[in-house]
């Protein structure tokens, strides 16, 4: 989530209506922290090229980067995202009462583990090992081949790279986690995306 997600959308008058709708939702509801149109562009790629597989995301807000994944997902893709707060849960439900692929949970991150394993899993509110909390362990959560994006980081040039002076030890996982082929990818000059895909071997 992006502190300044919701509002980037004041000047992207062609959106998904699904996106639109979760996007009003977001501005009437007062929260700000929307992801970003450009990291919505990607999750609406990424999601076409899973099929009819499972896809996941941990903290769902208000619903825009749910929508966008679910506008890009095949119709038989399952989608299933979590969310701790239930006012927010409850107003990201209402976004998706009408479209069955779509499941949204108020819970903590870690219960969503029991709706996979993913093909392709969002890690938006939980998981990613920023702050004390550790990071997921990919193979207890992705199929062989699945892909785990993470958002809200940081472009750097520096190896190791920085987090306010000190090495970014979330970063430093998903980039040379054993298991993983990953990367790292600017959606803005001020926000990277890491993609990783689980190698089951």
């Amino acid at each position: 989530m992006t502190t300044s997600g919701t509002t980037a959308y004041d000047e992207c008058p062609d959106l998904p209506p699904l996106v639109a709708a979760a996007v009003a939702v977001a501005r009437r509801a007062g929260f700000a922290q929307s992801c970003l149109p450009a990291q919505g562009r990607l999750l609406h790629t990424l999601a076409g090229g899973i099929g009819a597989g499972t896809i996941g995301e941990t903290g769902t807000g208000c619903g825009v980067g749910l929508a966008w994944l679910a506008s890009g997902a095949a119709p038989d893709a399952r989608l299933v995202s979590v969310e701790r707060d239930p006012e927010r849960a409850g107003i990201a439900a209402e976004v998706f009462a009408a479209e069955p692929r779509v499941r949204v949970r108020h819970g903590d991150w870690r219960d969503l583990r029991d709706d996979g394993p993913f093909d392709l899993l969002v890690l938006d509110g939980g998981g990613q090992g920023k702050g004390v909390e550790p990071p997921l362990d990919p193979g207890d959560w992705l199929r062989p081949g699945g892909v785990v994006v993470l958002d809200d980081f940081t472009p750097t040039t520096d190896w190791p790279p920085l987090h306010c002076g000190r090495p970014d030890t979330a970063r430093l996982y998903w980039l040379t986690h054993p298991r993983l082929h990953a990367t790292e990818v600017r959606v803005t000059p001020t926000a990277a995306t890491i993609l990783a895909r689980y190698l089951d071997r």
